[in-house]
């Protein structure tokens, strides 16, 4: 069975700005037909993406103890594309998102719809997740917290046509159900304008329904798919650190460590942002990924966000 992996949020740190090089411009007549408009949104993706980085560093609410939002209040967001004549295929995607503050105590739900055709015809998504996050301030100092997810694949052991060369191996691992809910508490040992660091722990269960593939030894090709339920019991202990130097450069550290039955995930992400103008700004990450059980068992990621606007 593999780690929990991936439980705790993503690194904290206070970034926002607001700069001209995120401003969108409308493009000219003609540009569809000529592959501009391609091309613009392209450019837009990737300024959206570099907006995400920062904002992953400008959420408070994972390191002090900010002024809540009371009440109840959420989001719904829809997407629907379908198309017909060289490509037919469509895509349905549906998200939401409830909250509900009340004094020391915040909570939220979330679900995620994924829904999905192939050119053919034929369904190649159908994803459901759903979240759960709780958090209860004890004082300045302690709180506790509660954190959940459920994800289905309802086509994790559906018959598939196999791609040339590939082997019927190649279906193994796949989960048709990954569940956990894991509750603990947590301590903010600093807790200031500039430095904010806090550790919590977890206990939680994870639940899997995974597809094992048999491949028959005449044709590597075909076999039989079958499920196999795993219940597992995991520990978690995260470190989130924050650093402001000055109004322009902060700096967190993200710590993560895990560990089940099945093996031992250590996750680590140093990120150091600069906002050097209005106009002009950087954040430099570097992650690491440790899993005990892998071949090749640490993984290193350098990221580089850049965003200059005049």
């Amino acid at each position: 069975m593999k780690a929990l992996a991936y439980l705790a949020g993503a690194t904290a740190l206070a970034v926002g700005f607001s700069s001209p090089a995120f401003a969108q411009s409308e493009t000219m007549a003609g540009a569809n037909a000529t592959g501009i408009t391609d091309v613009s949104e392209a450019q837009r993706d990737l300024e959206r993406d570099v907006q995400d980085d920062f904002a992953r560093s400008d959420d408070a609410y994972r390191f002090g103890t900010p002024d809540q939002r009371q009440g109840t209040f959420g989001s719904v967001a829809l997407s629907y594309i379908g198309s017909t004549g060289n490509s037919e295929n469509q895509d349905f995607n549906l998200s939401g998102r409830l909250s509900h503050n009340q004094g020391p105590f915040s909570q939220s739900v979330g679900i995620l719809l994924e829904f999905g055709e192939n050119n053919a015809g034929d369904k190649d998504t159908e994803k459901t997740y759903v979240i759960y996050e709780g958090m209860y301030n004890i004082n300045d100092r302690f709180y506790a917290f509660g954190l959940g997810r459920l994800a289905t694949d309802a086509l994790a052991d559906d018959p598939v046509t196999l791609s040339s060369g590939e082997s019927f191996g190649a279906l193994d691992g796949r989960l048709k159900r990954d569940a956990y809910l894991g509750f603990g508490p947590g301590y903010r040992v600093i807790n200031n304008d500039t430095t904010a660091w806090r550790v919590q722990a977890a206990v939680g269960v994870r639940y899997t329904k995974e597809v094992e593939a048999v491949e028959d030894p005449l044709d590597p090709s075909t076999g039989t798919l079958s499920t196999d339920s795993n219940t597992d019991v995991g520990y978690l202990l995260s470190s989130r650190f924050y650093h402001r130097f000055n109004d322009n450069v902060f700096v967190t550290n993200d710590t993560d460590y895990l560990t089940s039955d099945a093996n031992d995930t250590i996750t680590n992400e140093l990120g150091v942002n600069f906002k050097m103008s209005e106009a002009f700004a950087t954040r430099v990450s570097y992650k690491t990924e440790y899993v005990s059980d892998r071949n090749i068992r640490t993984d290193n990621t350098l990221g580089v966000s850049l965003v200059y606007g005049f």
